[in-house]
């Protein structure tokens, strides 16, 4: 009896869910239809419009470029990084986002005052093989005037077949001489990996400047040649890195952490989309004392190794706080040719949090993009029980102040004159001691400053630009009369200190210039050796590798580390 009872209610709790079930499919389906409904209407339109434009528009249209216009402006209120790429940028975006291959000389041109430079050979590649030197003017490209044409043009006449030649026309400043260099392209292959090697007290250091193709292998390579001597630490260092393939960053992760274990999660509105990434392989050094190195230009990628790094509770996250670009991309095949990439879902790193800092969803009232509120923003707890915060970048364990160059440095910087010196410099000498220890003396750094009183440096200092404001206030309020004898002391007080910018931040303009002039002899290597005696994050770095008692107080979450960049407390987490 008591069965035949219980079958009862058992047998109407079955019917009840399959009628929700049923229910469930329906509206689905009813949903599903509806949204196809919608598509095919939308698309019908869209093209409908085309046509129409098309064939009756008043004047000739580029029937192309109007419908890369249309696809443009219907991805604009999406994310930045949702984009169509029509077949003509094919090559481009490969190059970008997926294979850092491709045939040409193996050279950076820039285009000044309509003038075509080499902003910097590659070395070991045919530009730098051939003897062209950053600073050199490209008058021609096989026989070809380069005068008013855009980068763009220059870069593709550069690229080309391995193995075909390419004839170069010269101008070297300096001289009046112009030179013919004949080369031949190669496949130009860009390590992810730019630099790696042993500092003080055998620490390794590897710098990963991108996570495309084979970064992860890459980054193995150089863990291994640095394990061949006795290595204590590393430092790992992702700064200015912008990212690239997720699977990439996991590899990384994997070095060392062990097998099985969840580095990032992915998670879509496609449900196909929802994948959780775990490590396959045993750790190569799943116990060596570790750094990862960030800044407000470490993104995606970058974030994803640092990030779980840290909720992990495996390295040191040592620097500014990350970009915060929590969003992953895919990319789909269009017909002919073309793609088009799409925002498909959001990552979230071991504790749960999503580091994304903007909301592109949710605009404010014009339409502006918004960073996520403090107030909508979640502690999560790393796998030690440390606090760490979603919605604004990964924040270091060890925040170290950024290094803000005054406003002459960056003028001399960005009007060329820095660059232009260091061309002349490396025409005048053909060697110069290795990068780590060349420094240029007082009277080479005097040498400079007369180079410079023949140059504009003219910039606007804030007080300059206060006083100018100030000015215009005091006209407004017909009071500049009154108070004419005063502004204009003030002026020639801060022209007067103006004058001594040079000297007061020379420091500082050395540094900067000492670097372009190393990378001259010893290109991209050398200017990262030459500066590393400056690096204010390295050297922290290196004092918490020196020191296990503090490595294990930052790991272990003691006192000042146990929360790392709450809201409201940024300055939180220090080395003291």
């Amino acid at each position: 009896m008591k069965n035949s009872l219980d079958s009862k209610p058992k047998s109407s709790a079955l019917k009840r869910k399959i009628l929700i079930v049923t229910l469930a499919i329906s509206l689905f389906s009813l949903s599903f239809v509806e949204d196809l409904f919608q598509v095919s209407k939308n698309l019908e339109i869209f093209a409908s419009v085309y046509k129409n434009l098309s064939i009756n528009y008043v004047d000739d249209v580029n029937s192309s470029e109007m419908m890369k216009t249309g696809i443009d402006a219907m991805l604009n209120d999406l994310d930045p990084y949702t984009e169509y790429i029509p077949e003509s940028d094919i090559e481009d975006y490969k190059l970008k986002y997926v294979s850092t291959q491709y045939g040409g000389i193996g050279a950076t041109i820039s285009n000044r005052g309509g003038k075509v430079l080499v902003a910097e050979p590659y070395e070991g590649f045919p530009a730098q093989k051939a003897g062209v030197r950053a600073g050199d003017e490209i008058l021609e490209i096989n026989g070809v005037p380069l005068k008013g044409k855009a980068n763009e043009q220059v870069s593709s006449m550069l690229k080309g077949s391995k193995g075909t030649p390419v004839k170069l026309l010269i101008l070297r400043p300096g001289t009046e001489k112009q030179m013919e260099i004949n080369l031949q392209r190669e496949e130009i292959r860009q390590d992810n990996v730019p630099y790696y090697g042993m500092l003080e007290g055998n620490v390794g250091y590897i710098k990963l400047d991108k996570f495309l193709e084979n970064s992860g292998q890459e980054v193995k390579n150089a863990l291994l040649d640095l394990k061949k001597d006795e290595l204590k630490g590393l430092v790992l260092d992702l700064r200015y890195n912008g990212g690239g393939i997720l699977q990439e960053a996991v590899k990384i992760v994997n070095l060392f952490v062990d097998k099985g274990v969840t580095v990032v999660i992915q998670k879509g509105r496609n449900s196909e989309k929802s994948i959780t990434y775990t490590t396959n392989n045993n750790p190569e050094e799943p116990n060596l004392p570790l750094v990862v190195l960030v800044n407000n230009r470490a993104a995606s990628a970058s974030e994803i190794v640092a990030g779980s790094l840290q909720d992990l509770d495996r390295a040191v996250v040592v620097g500014q706080r990350s970009f915060g670009k929590g969003l992953v991309q895919q990319t789909f095949n269009l017909p002919y040719n073309s793609l088009v990439k799409v925002t498909v879902a959001k990552y979230y790193t071991p504790s749960g949090r999503c580091i994304q800092a903007l909301d592109y969803t949710h605009r404010d009232s014009e339409g502006s993009v918004v960073k996520v509120a403090d107030s909508l923003i979640t502690e999560y707890k790393t796998k030690a029980g440390r606090s760490v915060y979603d919605g604004s970048g990964i924040y270091p364990d060890v925040f170290v102040k950024p290094l803000r160059y005054n406003l002459i440095t960056q003028t001399l910087a960005s009007k060329y004159h820095i660059f232009d010196y260091a061309t002349l410099y490396r025409n005048e000498r053909e060697s110069i001691p290795d990068a780590k220890s060349f420094k240029l003396t007082d009277a080479e750094y005097a040498k400079f400053v007369s180079y410079l009183s023949t140059r504009d440096y003219n910039y606007n200092t804030r007080t300059e630009r206060i006083l100018n404001d100030l000015r215009d206030e005091a006209e407004r309020e017909s009071k500049l009369t009154d108070i004419k004898t005063e502004y204009d002391a003030l002026r020639i007080k801060v022209s007067s200190s103006k004058k001594n910018d040079l000297a007061q931040f020379k420091d500082e303009i050395r540094k900067v210039l000492e670097a372009e002039i190393v990378s001259r002899y010893f290109f991209e290597k050398g200017r990262l050796e030459q500066g590393f005696k400056y690096d204010t994050d390295l050297s922290e770095s290196l004092k918490i590798l020196g020191n296990k008692t503090v490595l294990a107080s930052i790991l272990n979450g003691e006192g000042t580390y146990k929360s790392i960049g709450k809201p409201g407390n940024e300055f939180s987490a220090k080395l003291n």
